[in-house]
């Protein structure tokens, strides 16, 4: 369900009983009589609906972490925030971009609608930029050539498979994050989809190795054999980007993660 265009097409009722009762309906009412529910209510949902609609389109989307491909830098159950204007005002439901502010960067976890159905919001770590060579071969990263430093870290307990994985901090540009790597699992990837500029990709027994084009963004999970991500279904368009996410603000599991990421 589009909530955006949910919420938009209520605030566009209510605005318009609210506009008509206060030029029409409310001067023909005898002084004094009771408003019929009809008028009250949608009068009553107004200015709550347009302050929440203001907020979640051009400040901060509440957004909930739906699977592990994120982890260890984000939990499944984690609330976060999303910045929605850091990377430019947009225009609500149709989501065209108005104003640039900033450009995204590697490193940035960004939130946007996933390229085959745009109704879906997907949540990855931007790694590749317009132009970049990305590849991801024997389960190590590099770009345009140049491999991301990695330092080998603690492996990490997947509490729910009771499994432990390969832990490192990888720095992509001015981010320092920690990934995990599943040794148990082969480097080439188990099934690659059809997806548009499918061509700017060469597929191999080591990885994937692709150049981004202009007005994409390639991303990946930190969780990086557990995450279908753009080795698997392709680039993100520029006009797909909803913002960056920034804080983590509830996780009924977990209460101490609260403000743990930025």
């Amino acid at each position: 369900m589009n909530f955006a265009l949910l919420l938009f097409s209520l605030l566009v009722f209510t605005g318009i009983v609210s506009a008509l009762d206060a030029l029409y309906f409310g001067k023909r009412r005898a002084a004094g009589a009771k408003e019929p529910w009809w008028i009250e209510y949608p009068k009553s949902f107004f200015p709550v609906i347009l302050i929440v609609f203001t907020l979640r389109s051009f400040l901060v989307e509440p957004f909930k972490i739906p699977s592990g491909s994120m982890i260890p830098t984000l939990l499944v159950g984690d609330f976060i925030l999303v910045n929605k204007y850091h990377y430019g005002i947009r225009l609500p439901v149709i989501n065209k971009k108005i104003v640039n502010i900033n450009e995204p960067e590697r490193g940035d976890v960004m939130v946007f609608r996933y390229p085959e159905d745009p109704s879906v919001d997907y949540i990855k770590r931007v790694v590749g930029l317009p132009g970049d060579k990305v590849a991801y071969q024997n389960k190590r990263l590099s770009i345009n050539g140049k491999d991301v430093p990695l330092k080998e870290a603690a492996d990490y307990l997947l509490k729910d498979k009771i499994q432990f994985l390969k832990q490192y901090t990888e720095t992509l540009g001015k981010t320092e994050h920690s990934i995990l790597v599943d040794a148990g699992e082969p480097p080439a990837l188990p099934y690659v989809k059809q997806f548009p500029l499918r061509e700017n990709c060469n597929y191999n027994n080591s990885g994937v190795v692709c150049t981004v084009p202009a007005g994409h963004y390639f991303m990946m999970g930190d969780n990086r054999d557990n995450s279908s991500d753009s080795r698997v279904w392709g680039f993100v368009p520029e006009a797909n980007i909803v913002g960056k996410a920034f804080f983590i603000w509830f996780n009924f599991s977990e209460l101490r993660r609260f403000g743990q990421f930025k």
